[in-house]
């Protein structure tokens, strides 16, 4: 029995993607059959229904809408066997194969229009940049040296403290505002900018309060103004799961000038925490004792973060564009909601990106369905799905996950999601994706605070990092740039892929290829909401579009030794290689590029 239904095919569902509320959707089966078919849809945790599939000449068709947000999912019952999802989202018999997935999201829902289209650029504050003097408090150092490796030895009791700093601060980022701007950058994403002991500031002292490394209130305010009048926007960390031990909340050191949870249970912030056996025994991040565990459910606390005069506001009021939400899925929904109520509330046009590591769209967390794309919580997130898909295609050169991640993605994602998603290839959180793409496996800290590529593996990961380079600024998405993988920078797990910019060790020729990239970016509305559509693939080549009414780009990755001709009508500019093409164009073995109707 030959039958034919794929979601990415608007011939087969009339909408590509999760679908608004009591949007009409229409699902057609193509095949030659008279047996009856049936549509098996079933909401989240509520009994399957069965729909009856109109017979048409050419298959089954069936059209309906759903009012009710939430996550659907749906397979075929022909001939009393199971239809479900195969490895391409082809349609299979199979009693095993997954369902397929529908998200219905609110029929309002939209993500901010000024993030499509953009290049984001993360920055580790404390690495990016020290312009002035700096100095930092007692129980901190300072390296003499910018250059040097960030400490990464325990000290005598076994810890690492994260108690050095290389003085990076927010004059620094101004100062470098030039160099942003030379990559086409329109959104900064900071780590976290608020009081803290650490280097890593994850460990938050005061919400409400600039850490002094990194300058005043004034100088933020500065910061926010310089970018403003460049049109760059600022994004900020935003760590709402848990405060450092030493903070004016917990103050377990008695540093701060209020009584914190920890000294005394008549702390106004005492709620805040779990303590399982007052003082020393309590909830923590993932077991780190410096990080207590904050009950995000608790009224005093929601409401110091997002009520009226809380934190978001505070710093929307102070011309932030909105917030990145730091292990996402350890919040729980109720919080996020409130969260993005407030920032949405100071600005309509702010953004809410969750750090989620999975499929976003069906994350189970906790034993609980989250409902990130309902239309109620976050905007968007990072992609690490992608991220991961990206460098196993480059390295292994097989098509194969690439493929299945991205037809995952656009299958399960609402198109304003997709557009808006942050796509990354490294961040703080990951070793430097030049490292990564040269395959020099090592163990113990110590050697990774020695070990570089060597010239050849350094060749085969750039010519990798190009090629990675040239998918994430091309496909949907936003790019995230993690600073100084443009200039080529090295280093293994934290904290050696937190290691300062080397302003004085600058891969020229892949800091040009990324600015060409920007260019490009820049001057193509097509990358900004253009439809994504796979032309051909096999095992080594992967070419794909992105179209709109006026423009369109070719984007091909030739993994293989074999050459292709790619036919088309017109002329296509080939914007890597700087060449004109009238009708066609050969793919030559182990390359890539970006064919444009737009000369740029």
């Amino acid at each position: 029995m030959e039958l034919y239904f794929n979601p990415l095919d608007l011939r087969c569902k009339s909408v590509i993607g999760g679908i608004r509320q009591n949007e009409e959707l229409i699902l057609h089966i193509y095949g030659n059959n008279s047996e009856p078919c049936l549509l098996v849809l079933q909401k989240d945790g509520c009994e399957a229904q069965c729909l009856r599939m109109q017979k048409v000449p050419d298959g089954w068709m069936i059209q309906f809408n759903l009012c009710d947000c939430g996550l659907y999912f749906y397979h075929f019952q022909i001939e009393g066997k199971r239809a479900a999802c195969g490895e391409e989202r082809n349609l299979i018999f199979s009693e095993t194969a997954s369902n397929y997935q529908l998200l219905v999201y609110d029929k309002n829902f939209k993500t901010p229009s000024w993030f499509k289209g953009g290049i984001m650029y993360q920055i580790f504050p404390d690495r990016f940049f020290r312009y002035g003097n700096v100095s930092v408090e007692k129980g901190k150092w300072l390296h003499k040296n910018w250059d040097e490796q960030p400490e990464y030895r325990m000290n005598e009791n076994g810890k690492i403290l994260n108690n050095d700093f290389f003085g990076g601060n927010l004059q620094g980022i101004v100062k470098k505002l030039d160099y942003l701007q030379s990559l086409n950058v329109s959104v900064i994403y900071l780590n976290p900018v608020f009081k803290a002991y650490s280097n890593h500031r994850y460990d938050t002292g005061d919400y409400l309060q600039i850490d002094p490394t990194l300058g005043t209130i004034q100088d933020f305010s500065d910061f926010i103004t310089q970018c403003n009048n460049r049109g760059i926007k600022v994004i900020l960390d935003g760590v709402f799961n848990h405060t450092g031990d030493d903070s004016r909340y917990f103050n377990k050191y008695g540093k701060y000038d209020e009584v914190g949870a920890y000294q005394d249970t008549k702390s106004k912030y005492y709620e805040w925490y779990n303590f399982k056996k007052f003082p020393d025994l309590y909830d923590c991040w993932w077991g780190i004792e410096i990080l207590p565990a904050v009950n995000e459910l608790c009224k005093s606390y929601i409401d110091f973060i997002t009520g009226k005069d809380g934190v978001l506001r505070y710093w929307m009021k102070m011309g932030v564009s909105g917030f990145r939400l730091d292990v996402a899925d350890e919040l729980p929904d109720e919080f996020i909601k409130k969260i993005r109520e407030a920032i949405k509330q100071e600005n309509q046009d702010g953004i809410l990106i969750g750090e989620v590591w999975e499929d976003a769209s069906n994350k189970i967390s906790y034993g609980k369905r989250k409902g990130y794309f309902y239309g109620n919580e976050l905007d968007t997130v990072m992609n690490y799905p992608l991220k991961d898909a990206i460098i196993q295609f480059v390295i292994s050169n097989d098509t194969k996950i690439f493929r299945q991640t991205v037809n995952m993605l656009l299958d399960h994602y609402p198109k304003c999601v997709l557009d808006s998603l942050m796509n990354i290839i490294g961040t703080h959180d990951t070793g430097r994706i030049l490292t990564v793409l040269g395959g020099k496996h090592v163990c113990t800290k110590e050697e990774m605070s020695k070990t570089f590529l060597p010239k050849d593996l350094r060749e085969i990961a750039t010519e990798r990092l190009c090629c990675a380079a040239t998918i994430l600024f091309t496909i949907f998405g936003v790019p995230c740039i993690y600073y100084g993988d443009e200039i080529g920078m090295e280093g293994y797990t934290d904290p050696f892929c937190r290691a300062p910019f080397s302003w004085s060790n600058i891969d020229n020729r892949l800091f040009s290829f990324y600015q060409r990239l920007s260019v490009i970016r820049h001057n193509l509305k097509v990358l900004k909401e253009g439809v994504y559509n796979e032309l051909y693939a096999d095992k080594n080549c992967l070419v794909y579009q992105r179209k709109n009414e006026t423009e369109l780009i070719i984007v091909y990755i030739n993994r293989g030794e074999n050459k292709y001709d790619l036919i088309f009508n017109g002329v296509l500019y080939d914007l890597i290689n700087n060449t004109k093409h009238e009708n066609g164009y050969l793919i030559s073995p182990h390359s890539y590029s970006i064919l444009s109707s737009i000369l740029i």
